[in-house]
């Protein structure tokens, strides 16, 4: 019940402009795009199969993506540090650029999507006022933690990738897009100023700014619109939006990227009672029946959990309390407190279909691209929460 087969994605396409099908990697022995599910993508012709969709969707784009998080190799500063190395010679900026058109244009795709895979920011505490003025004070003395000593080459080398690629694109009709991933910081490895000319548009994925792989023991927030009380600045949608329109980016060139799914904690004895976030917590929240993840519910996971109004009234403790947005600012959460030992708590934050409308409804005041949903297939499917199928796409769609 899960799954999304190609069946279950069509009712969603009518919504569409592009899709975008991920992920494939690199592959570190040659820096040529590989596809990282080859029984799935190849062999079962699932690359094929999805760009046969613009045969009944004619207006639809399909694009294939590279990176997303999902090709992962090595451990702390050599974590995925193929994708820097990658940019480091023409020579093998080349291999991959042939390749990627190679394989896009084999398969149908109209164009490829580069979900660039650098170092991401470190995780930050939560501070109050007077704490977190004296640690951005610290680090305008001090300097932010390195987190790559070339970084300021890789920007330019990631930039001539893109010129690169978009040149060889360009004679076939290509699109070639970028997707900013959630904690790479924007300002130290892209210069949208250069990058605009040579895409077709950019998707911000303002979300997992806390997350609980990255944040084990402090809930907040993970998709604001807006900055919060006493956080970080620069970890909210609004921020990072602004961040590329005033370094240069035509405004129809920023997508706006939403989640369909919700980051989910374990409360303990210290989490207090109100749900109300920052919270201390004891980790990922045990993984959905059907997303398998640790820390991460798809929508309908998360909307089957909430009490209806009269199981509240009645007082029933099984189900998840939901607590709106009014601010329209940070988005929705829904919380279970302890049992009597200090079992069972959980808390998640998450879009729903009212928060979802109100960032489309930014998008389009902003005069944005348009919006991006990360992933549709963790959006309801099935229609089982309300029987409407796709119902975060629908209130996105209804609103731009």
């Amino acid at each position: 019940n899960g799954k999304l087969d190609i069946p279950f994605l069509e009712p969603a396409l009518q919504f569409c402009t592009h899709l975008i099908y991920g992920y494939a990697g690199i592959k570190e022995e040659n820096f040529k795009i590989q596809p990282l599910d080859e029984p799935l993508d190849i062999n079962k012709q699932n690359y094929r199969h999805i760009t046969d969709l613009k045969r009944k969707f004619p207006g639809l784009r399909v694009l294939l993506s590279v990176g997303g998080g999902n090709d992962v190799s090595g451990e702390g500063s050599e974590k995925n540090l193929k994708y820097r190395t990658l940019l480091e010679s023409v020579e093998t900026r080349l291999a991959f650029a042939n390749s990627a058109q190679d394989l896009v244009k084999n398969y149908g795709f109209d164009g490829l999507d580069l979900a660039w895979e650098f170092p991401e920011n470190k995780p930050k505490k939560i501070r109050s006022k007077i704490s977190g003025w004296f640690s951005n004070l610290k680090h305008k003395i001090v300097g932010e933690s390195i987190i790559d000593e070339k970084a300021e080459e890789h920007k330019e080398q990631f930039t001539a990738l893109v010129r690169e690629i978009k040149n060889l694109f360009r004679h076939n009709g290509l699109l070639l897009t970028l997707s900013v991933l959630p904690n790479v910081n924007s300002t130290v490895y892209f210069d949208p100023r250069q990058l605009s000319p040579h895409i077709d548009f950019v998707t911000l994925q303002t979300f997992d700014f806390r997350t609980p792989e990255r944040n084990p023991k402090e809930l907040d927030y993970p998709a604001p619109l807006y900055e919060a009380l006493n956080r970080k600045f620069d970890e909210n949608a609004d921020f990072q939006v602004r961040y590329w329109l005033k370094e240069g980016t035509p405004t129809n060139k920023v997508l706006l990227g939403i989640p369909t799914y919700g980051r989910a904690w374990k409360l303990n004895e210290d989490s207090g009672l109100t749900g109300v976030p920052p919270l201390a917590t004891d980790g990922p929240a045990e993984p959905g029946q059907y997303s398998n993840e640790a820390g991460l519910l798809s929508y309908p996971e998360i909307c089957n959990k909430i009490a209806t109004p009269k199981e509240v009234q009645a007082g029933y403790l099984g189900k998840l309390r939901k607590v709106n947005d009014p601010t329209k600012r940070y988005g929705s959460y829904a919380f279970r407190l302890p049992d009597k030992n200090g079992e069972n708590g959980i808390w998640v934050g998450y879009d729903d279909p009212d928060t979802v409308g109100n960032k489309a409804a930014y998008a389009k005041a902003k005069g944005l691209g348009g919006i991006s949903l990360v992933d549709i297939s963790l959006d309801d499917f099935r229609g089982t929460c309300t029987a409407d199928l796709f119902p975060l796409l629908r209130s996105a769609k209804f609103r731009l």
